[in-house]
């Protein structure tokens, strides 16, 4: 299949701060790949260096069809970036920061496009309100709306819907969708596992590097996670006894309910022995991607670790 971005070897350093190490990233045209990892583990530089906004030490491919980074600035071009905080005119109304956009990007026609765009993201009724009067889920809206208006074949959302309800984060990745299917690319950083899993792809960085990349499924059997799930009253409260026992590498609370995961079935059964008694009820469970992630972490921390 065609692929939107297929960059090899990506490297940036701030200082002594090596953010980015050997990054190899590729993304199917049309497709929506998240991007996952703890805060501070180069998804922002990573996402600033495919636009064009940032310049790597080094690494090389395709963004686009065309040569990164050597033509960044046709890359940019068709392009569209949505950063994680609002970075709009919050003096203008919606109408006025979109028509900016429109005339920064040269765009014809540059009253249909906003009100074709204002239509797409239900902004019709608001256009006159001021932007720094919106709450979060209108913000985004309108920032994606911006992000789009040029009609890029490529979209790259940092964080997109971190503070927004349940409600607009639901609208936001329909739209997103809508977006994928008539053929735009889109590489999103998200910490949700419920937007993870929206993904066609997932691709986990941590540290600056990249250490899984592949479907929510594949991802999982890659992973070799057993996990039994505790059930009964305040099952959750095991949590604190089992956390150290040998052969458990994750505990994880879901409302009463308990995770425990680890990758030898043998030591694992061992060390919820003396739990399997009533009231409590343990059944084995498919691991979630959540309990792949944080397993992936702590297999990746305990690696930095002993290196040290």
């Amino acid at each position: 299949m065609k692929l939107a971005i297929d960059v090899q070897g990506l490297n940036r350093s701030f200082g002594t701060h090596r953010a980015v190490k050997d990054v190899s990233i590729r993304v199917i045209e049309g497709h929506i790949c998240g991007f996952l990892g703890p805060n501070g583990s180069g998804k922002t530089t990573t996402l600033r260096m495919l636009c064009g906004l940032l310049t790597p030490d080094s690494g090389s491919g395709q963004v686009l069809g065309l040569d990164f980074p050597r033509e960044a600035e046709a890359i940019k071009r068709q392009t569209g970036y949505m950063t994680q905080r609002f970075s709009l005119y919050e003096d203008l109304t919606i109408d006025e920061n979109l028509t900016f956009v429109a005339r920064v990007y040269g765009l014809d026609r540059i009253h249909a496009r906003v009100d074709e765009a204002l239509e797409k993201l239900g902004l019709q009724d608001r256009r006159h309100q001021l932007a720094g009067q919106l709450s979060g889920g209108w913000k985004q809206r309108l920032a994606l709306a911006a992000s789009v208006l040029h009609e890029p074949k490529l979209l790259l959302l940092d964080e997109p819907t971190a503070g927004v309800d349940p409600q607009a984060r639901r609208d936001f990745w329909d739209e997103i969708h809508r977006l994928a299917d008539n053929g735009m690319t889109v590489l999103v950083s998200t910490h949700y596992m419920d937007e993870a899993e929206r993904c066609h792809e997932i691709a986990y960085i941590f540290n600056g590097e990249l250490i899984a990349r592949g479907t929510g499924d594949e991802l999982i059997e890659q992973s070799h996670l057993v996990t039994f799930e505790a059930e009964g009253p305040r099952a959750d409260k095991l949590a604190r006894e089992l956390h150290d026992a040998p052969g458990v590498a994750m505990v994880a609370p879901f409302g009463q309910a308990l995770h425990v995961s680890g990758p030898d079935r043998a030591a694992l059964e061992k060390a919820i022995v003396p739990y399997r008694r009533d009231p409590y009820r343990w059944t084995e469970v498919s691991p979630t991607l959540e309990d792949v992630f944080i397993h992936l972490m702590s297999s990746a921390a305990s690696g930095d670790r002993k290196a040290a």
